[in-house]
């Protein structure tokens, strides 16, 4: 296996009339020993040839393996590794990287940033999970802890740490907080829905009777709904990129179809006959200006006619959405409280995250495995990739849950 050692202080010759090796130059002024040699190792020096080595050999034997971290390749900070190595090759979703960038900008850098990479122990780790725990709920902890291990892991495979310390056994981020979802009962739904103003009543009905996510309701045409087949297609959402909104795919990228039952269809008609669909025109995927005739491509604006608008026949922007008109619903419905004073004498709204309008969606669920509906129609009609999912978490709404087997062992035994 190539690779050497060098003494630095004595010449590797001796000298012929006195049979001794000689001073170089750098004697005395330098770390004496280098180890040299190896293919795509940089050099490195020791004071003591013992050190050198060890190394040597351990260098060797890790090179060969395919297995060799350089330490000093981990000794920059957490925030130029990030900001220069990692986070410009990240792509996906812009809404996605947007969260991601917002826990780093947030969690991450203001805790970690300063601190060599390879500085990184089980017990820094713990102190930072202690400070986050002061601020964040559980959940985002979680998300949190995710993202920064997804940004050690791509330094293990940059081959600068030799292992991510999000991984070691003594350290791990808070436990999911238990509970199981609870639907809302149908008198809930409807005085929702009667609380709402009546440009956007209809999406009450959508999430409730069609399961949409909010931003799917929200990207709904009337083109979408075939009223003779009774089905609608779900090829997109309203989202949100750095406050501006465009087009994109569903969640996942899956687009659907879901069952429209008449009284939803109904709702529909009745919606469009009083306020008519209105043709609205966004940038597809990202609002950003491209960089590229592929990102200009892709992200060229489409028009479709939306069901629901806002006064200003534009798409829904769901921070209006959520706090000028849901919010003010589920309190006019008795859900939450309603406005509430801080101490800074600001007025904010009773926490709510349980009630948002995926509590629709979770009302749609139940009441289909009640009906008797099939796990794997509901996963495909909720857009579910994984039935196994669906009934992980929809599981319990099952009718009798627990009571089929038992009566079967009855009918044996008596």
């Amino acid at each position: 296996m190539p690779g050497y050692i060098e003494d630095r202080w004595l010449r590797k010759r001796p000298n012929p009339e006195t049979g001794k090796r000689e001073r170089t130059a750098m004697y005395g002024k330098c770390t004496r020993y280098r180890v040299k040699g190896i293919p795509g190792v940089k050099d490195r020096s020791f004071d003591a040839l013992q050190d050198a080595k060890t190394w040597l050999a351990t260098a060797q034997t890790d090179v060969r393996r395919q297995e060799f971290v350089d330490p000093r390749d981990g000794d920059l900070s957490v925030k130029e590794y990030i900001g220069t190595h990692w986070w410009p090759t990240q792509v996906g979703d812009p809404s996605t990287l947007q969260a991601i960038e917002q826990r780093i900008r947030r969690h991450v850098l203001p805790h970690l940033g300063a601190l060599p990479l390879n500085s990184l122990g089980t017990d820094v780790l713990r102190g930072w999970l202690k400070q986050l725990g002061q601020d964040l709920s559980p959940g985002t902890i979680r998300l949190v802890w995710a993202t920064m291990s997804g940004v050690l892991e791509a330094a293990v495979e940059d081959r600068r740490l030799v292992r991510n310390p999000c991984r070691a056994k003594t350290v791990r981020p808070p436990a999911a907080a238990p509970g199981r979802l609870e639907a809302w009962p149908p008198e809930r739904v409807l005085a929702v829905r009667a609380a709402m103003s009546e440009r956007y009543r209809i999406l009450a009905v959508i999430g409730a009777g069609l399961g949409l996510r909010q931003g799917e309701a929200f990207g709904l045409s009337w083109d979408d709904f075939d009223f003779d087949q009774g089905v609608v297609h779900v090829q997109r959402q309203v989202k949100m990129v750095r406050t501006k909104l465009c087009f994109a795919l569903p969640k996942g990228r899956k687009v659907r179809d879901v069952v429209l039952p008449e009284s939803v269809a109904q709702a529909v008609r009745q919606h469009a006959a009083v306020f008519a669909p209105v043709p609205v025109t966004m940038a597809w995927d990202d609002p950003r200006p491209p960089q590229t005739p592929v990102e200009a491509k892709h992200r060229r604006p489409r028009t479709y006619n939306l069901l629901v608008t806002g006064r200003e026949r534009k798409a829904v922007n769901r921070n209006y959405f959520n706090s000028y008109v849901w919010k003010p619903a589920i309190t006019a419905a008795g859900v939450i409280g309603g406005l509430e004073r801080r101490a800074d004498g600001k007025r904010v709204w009773e926490p709510s995250r349980e009630h948002g309008f995926h509590a629709l969606r979770h009302f749609y669920a139940s009441e289909q495995l009640e009906a008797g509906e099939s796990v794997v129609s509901l996963a495909q009609w909720l857009g579910h990739s994984d039935p196994g999912f669906t009934l992980r978490k929809y599981g319990h709404f099952l009718p009798r849950a627990g009571s089929r087997g038992g009566g079967a062992i009855d009918a044996v035994f008596g």
